[in-house]
């Protein structure tokens, strides 16, 4: 038996994302109940996976229900995961977890006076890919690292409720700050540029600054001519990049030893073949889901908690300030 199946989840929210999530809970054997505000998409849920229709405040009254996971309008992230840690529900709520870091930090503060998990939805930090690089970079692959450059672009689909800052860039600066081991960046900045939608940025580059010397820079757009999704980490002794956006597994994580000449009169680039690394295939977001139940059985802190969350967080919120100065 798998004692996973022990932990009960609810899903809050089954639409655009949130129907990702419930497959896994259901896939798993952890899911109990649905609550979303279109009857469409609740009935739909209850046909596919067997489970009941509830509304919010019952979910928070049935202690057989250990645990929430909400995907609802980032607005609501906030106000929807203080509730359910109110009434003693350990929460799994999508990125941002909210939309100001004082609101981030009030939720996290009610996880640790309850004692319980609060795990932010920061899917390539479980990624097997992602996984790998941090262990070739905690291992002295790369040596130091020099400079991080993350794309994450695309065709739409395009959002009017919130710009591609903070639709795409969440998972790329939760990444950065990841491979920088708990460095915070000295300096945030950022442009954008809104084509599609009034107001509504669409394209977007940020960059950070960390007192190591490394410096990161990330690309985001849905006004892109295809999808790309690719982070290069450049570091002292050797290159890697993770592309997601390539079809062929294999060839998700590159590594690449490239050195330099300085014995001439000028340095000089001596390229090496590339070596792509061997990843098992796994789904990022069933061991997304697995690892938050696993977290409600144990006790264990989560590898995206509140903390993490709010680091993301503080980073876009100065990286949107910046990028309003600017268009200003």
């Amino acid at each position: 038996m798998n004692p996973l199946t022990d932990v009960r989840i609810a899903q809050i929210g089954c639409g655009y994302w949130g129907k990702n999530l419930l497959r896994n809970f259901a896939e798993i054997g952890a899911l109990s109940a649905v609550v979303d505000f279109d009857e469409n998409l609740t009935a739909k849920a209850v046909a596919e996976h067997g489970v009941v229709a509830m509304s919010f405040e019952e979910v928070l009254a049935d202690s057989s229900i250990h645990g929430v996971a909400i995907a609802t309008p980032a607005v609501t992230h906030a106000s929807l995961a203080a509730r359910a840690l109110n009434a003693g529900k350990h929460v799994f709520v999508e990125k941002p977890v909210a939309l100001k870091p004082d609101d981030a930090a009030h939720v996290q503060s009610i996880a640790e006076s309850r004692g319980l998990t609060l795990m932010v939805g920061h899917l390539l930090q479980y990624h097997p890919v992602f996984l790998k690089l941090c262990a070739l970079v905690a291992a002295g692959e790369l040596g130091d690292l020099r400079y991080i450059y993350s794309n994450r672009m695309s065709l739409g689909k395009f959002r009017t409720e919130e710009n591609v800052l903070w639709s795409f860039a969440p998972h790329d600066i939760s990444m950065v700050l990841a491979l920088a081991s708990g460095e915070e960046p000295e300096s945030v900045t950022a442009q954008g540029a809104s084509f599609v939608t009034p107001a509504i940025a669409d394209w977007s580059t940020l960059q950070m600054r960390f007192a190591s010397g490394l410096a990161a820079h990330v690309q985001t757009s849905w006004l892109h001519p295809f999808k790309e999704q690719r982070l290069t980490v450049i570091g002292s002794k050797a290159m890697a990049v993770f592309e997601d956006s390539k079809p062929n597994w294999d060839e998700r994580l590159a590594v690449y030893r490239h050195a330099i000449d300085y014995s001439g009169a000028a340095p000089a680039p001596m390229a090496s073949p590339v070596e792509y690394i061997p990843v098992e295939i796994s789904e990022p977001l069933r061991d997304e889901c697995m690892h938050f139940l696993e977290c409600i059985r144990t006790g264990a802190t989560p590898r995206t908690d509140g903390h993490e969350g709010l680091r993301v967080l503080k980073v876009l919120d100065r990286a949107e300030n910046d990028m309003n100065s600017n268009k200003a």
